[in-house]
């Protein structure tokens, strides 16, 4: 099985998902919202009857893989009913959590350092995630307060957003940091002695 890799935060976007909204925010009734999750959750308990019919960790994979389809599409259905900054938000939190709910049970196939390393690079690629996702709901706030005319208003928001994105490239180089750690556990002498001081150069540590 291959390792997960950090920045291939692109499973659960290539799931099929059932989900297919065509109102617009605007249009969209509450009887057609109620018919969506009606149809999200009917396809999530018909899903579990097939993960049921498995065993062992091919199990829990399938169950972590249904639900998040289910709550990511959950998290479309909001989104696209109330288009807001934090639905949005919402949304990237809900493929980021499916993402590391899937890596983390297919980590078990796994023993030794090598779990641990897929472990911690199942974290970090949360980590990476979620960053990403402030550092854009940061952003969009502050394309909405540029539409005021308050300068300092203006200014604020934008120290506010440089400082998100400063928090989260600190956050991912601590993670990616995290995980060469330890691979570089997994060797023994002057060469995990090396390994450790490339990390620690290349991610300033």
């Amino acid at each position: 099985m291959k390792n997960f890799k950090i920045n291939s935060l692109t499973l659960l976007l290539a799931l099929p998902l059932s989900l297919s909204i065509n109102a617009s925010a605007e249009g969209m009734s509450k009887d057609q919202y109620k018919l969506e999750t009606t149809k999200i959750n009917a396809e999530y308990k018909y899903a579990k009857t097939r993960c049921e019919s498995l065993a062992g960790n091919a199990e829990d994979i399938c169950d972590a893989e249904e639900k998040g389809k289910r709550n990511i599409a959950r998290a479309e259905l909001e989104q696209s009913h109330t288009p807001t900054v934090k639905t949005r938000y919402d949304l990237h939190v809900a493929k980021a959590d499916a993402e590391y709910a899937i890596a983390i049970q297919k980590c078990d196939d796994k023993s030794g350092n090598a779990e641990d390393v897929c472990e911690i690079e199942a974290k970090a690629a949360k980590v990476h995630a979620m960053a990403d996702a402030k550092a854009e709901m940061s952003t969009s706030k502050l394309n909405a307060v540029a539409t005021e005319k308050s300068t300092e208003a203006n200014a604020k928001a934008m120290e506010k957003a440089n400082e998100v994105r400063i928090d989260a490239t600190v956050e991912k180089r601590k993670a990616d940091y995290a995980v060469a750690k330890e691979k570089c556990d997994a060797l023994a002498g002057s060469a995990k002695d090396l390994c450790m001081s490339d990390a620690k150069i290349q991610f300033g540590q």
